[in-house]
């Protein structure tokens, strides 16, 4: 125990010297891997000490389980840190943090498109089998991939299949076949991908666009530059598992499925059927490869999805300003009202997938962030935080989430912001995207919130490292101590592999005194103490003083 905090200490201080550049951060000098079994899944971390010029740098790889419940941060590439100087961030700026996504608990990481686009956002792929130039080339997305390996880090990338771009050349290639046609009727034999996307000879509805030149129309739900594919297209189908192969041989490790609940307007079964179709392949060719889709519906809708199979939809019924993790963040949703939403998620998922992996989260690129919805306040962002780590499942952190990063109104470019490495060193830090609004971050940079233990940083830091050591959080099912669950506290049970924990919530702003005699949580002791404040829960005899807005661990 003591080797472990002292080596948690040297990495610590060492991120602390090298956090606030991400340009030249090449190591330099003998690596050495150094295997270790724990119980955690933090997989890696490194630490870095400046001899004069000298950058000597050892790497200890901690040994993990090797499943898919794993700790994701979610990052878009264009806003988190630039390594070449032209203020736009990049894969190779990603790869310099790795270091400090590792030691925050994270071990896996979901990236926003990266392929090549006309968007800022990358949501309209013009090529799938490419890098978008502003990020950098294959060979840097090999490197990050290799190196986020090292350090136990999975790698998943957004996968666009509802759309492509219309200046990707399968639509163009369609668009001047159609001109080309004059009045005679298409053929997929003379052009396949004519049959790629939806046209029609008539404007179905306000989502169809003309196809200039002709008197055809093709379906654009989310933007005329965004035309929908025909995932019904067994060869389209076909080319996008080679698109899927492409990406599993450089490195990936899984999907995060874009608008999903759209490929097929009001289709269910049509849709539930084309992620098993693709999980199904691309598992036979990673036995550990991952899946999770975008489902932006209500808790019954998402559960019909898990009919598809494949292990995660994002948990948008716990998400949001008014969502219960916010809510009970903000104090106006009660510890047993939280545990209750909580179960009855696991509950209702598991009913169409019994290997369900839940996907939760506070916010994401597409909602306003959580320092909004919660006014900025430090201690409302840590207990938010606090009980997204405490869920089953794997949960996704925003990058930026675990500072207190702000935005602004529902423009998206303004919910995807640069990173705030530091307030006082502008090396690494990107441009806003064109066209958000200037928003000042009232917070610490990372550089500072890494030295202060009760900042809001060092809290996702402690609440990731109890998950990672006590893998019963994530993947136990959960059972609620009605005797001890009622208005503001609230206890639950989580079973795993024959191994227990327990979790008491006190979502009010004083202590409380619980008497756990009598009940399943008796014989317990304390492990750990998640307070806002830093203070820790004191257990004498059976009662346990519950410090305010606290969650405590048992076992």
């Amino acid at each position: 125990m003591f080797k472990k905090r002292l080596l948690a200490a040297a990495m610590s201080f060492a991120l602390v010297l090298g956090i606030s550049g991400c340009a030249n951060t090449k190591n330099t000098g003998n690596t050495e891997n150094i295997e270790k079994t724990v119980n955690t899944n933090a997989d890696a971390a490194s630490t870095e000490a400046s001899t004069g010029s000298q950058l000597a740098t050892e790497m200890v790889k901690v040994e993990a389980l090797d499943d898919n419940y794993r700790n994701y941060y979610e990052i878009f590439v264009r806003s988190y840190c630039d390594s070449n100087g032209d203020h736009i961030g990049d894969l190779n700026g990603v790869t310099s943090k790795l270091d400090y996504i590792a030691d925050l608990g994270i071990n896996g990481i979901w990236f926003m498109p990266v392929t090549q686009s006309t968007t800022y956002h990358k949501y309209d792929v013009v090529d799938y089998k490419s890098i978008d130039k502003e990020y950098g080339t294959m060979e840097d997305f090999d490197n990050l991939t290799q190196e986020a390996h090292k350090r136990g880090i999975r790698v998943i990338i957004d996968l666009v299949i509802n759309h492509t771009s219309s200046q990707h050349e399968w639509f163009k290639t369609a668009c001047e076949y159609l001109k080309g046609l004059g009045d005679n009727e298409p053929d997929v034999s003379e052009c396949k991908y004519f049959g790629y996307y939806n046209f029609a000879k008539e404007k179905v509805n306000g989502s169809y666009y003309n196809v200039p030149g002709t008197n055809w129309y093709y379906e654009g739900s989310f933007w005329s530059e965004m035309p929908d594919l025909n995932l019904k297209n067994e060869t389209l189908m076909a080319e996008i598992k080679e698109i899927a192969d492409f990406w599993m041989e450089h490195g990936v490790d899984g999907f995060r499925m874009d608008a999903a609940l759209h490929f097929e307007e009001g289709d269910t079964a049509k849709n539930t059927a084309i992620l098993n179709d693709l999980f199904t392949y691309c598992k036979e060719k990673n036995p550990n490869f991952y899946m999770v889709s975008e489902i932006w519906a209500d808790q019954s809708t998402i559960a019909s999805y898990y009919a598809s199979l494949t292990p995660s939809m994002f948990n948008f019924a716990v998400s949001g300003g008014e969502g219960p993790i916010v809510k009970a963040g903000r104090g106006k949703y009660s510890a047993e009202r939280f545990v209750t939403t909580m179960v009855k998620s696991e509950e209702t998922y598991v009913l169409e997938n019994p290997e369900f992996i839940d996907a939760p989260f506070i916010s994401n690129h597409d909602q306003p962030r959580v320092s909004n919805n919660l006014n900025g306040k430090t201690d409302d962002m840590k207990y938010a935080g606090g009980l997204l780590l405490s869920m089953g499942g794997s949960p996704f952190v925003y990058y930026g989430e675990e500072i207190g990063m702000a935005s602004s109104g529902q423009k998206d470019e303004n919910k995807r912001l640069p990173m705030v490495w530091s307030k006082d060193d502008t090396t690494g830090i990107t441009n806003a995207p064109a066209g958000a609004d200037k928003i000042e971050q009232d917070i610490d940079g990372v550089d500072k919130q890494l030295k202060d233990e009760s900042s809001l940083l060092n809290y996702y830091k402690k609440a990731l490292r109890i998950r990672n050591e006590n893998p019963e959080i994530a993947r136990g099912k959960t059972v609620i101590v009605d005797s001890l669950t009622k208005d503001d506290q609230a206890a639950i049970i989580r079973t795993w592999n024959d191994k227990k924990i327990a979790v008491i919530y006190n979502t009010d702003d004083v202590s409380y005194e619980m008497d756990l005699k009598g009940t399943e949580l008796e014989n317990l002791k304390i492990v750990e103490s998640l307070t806002c404040d830093g203070t820790s829960a004191e257990l004498n005899g059976t009662k346990i003083i519950l410090p305010a807005r606290s969650i405590i661990y048992l076992k």
